[in-house]
């Protein structure tokens, strides 16, 4: 589940192994891409950390970062 903290969306996933979690990033990274929002984000080995806040709306959660975070768990559906 995503949380709502500091103006962004938070969600941590998480994987079997490095392999996992990079594919997951590829294919995070061309979504993104498709819709023109990026998140911020971090990868340790089997864990993926996503920040999502729109930076030009003054770093707040818009319907660009609800519409992306519901995109991204599609993923893994």
């Amino acid at each position: 589940m995503w949380k709502e903290e500091d103006n962004k969306l938070k969600k941590t996933f998480k994987f079997g192994n490095f392999q996992e979690a990079f594919g997951f990033m590829t294919r995070v990274a061309f979504l993104a891409e498709s819709q023109q929002h990026h998140p911020n984000w971090s990868n340790v080995y089997n864990t993926v950390e996503i920040e999502l806040t729109t930076h030009d709306d003054g770093n707040t959660i818009t319907d660009k970062d609800q519409k992306l975070a519901k995109a991204i768990d599609k993923i893994l559906e």
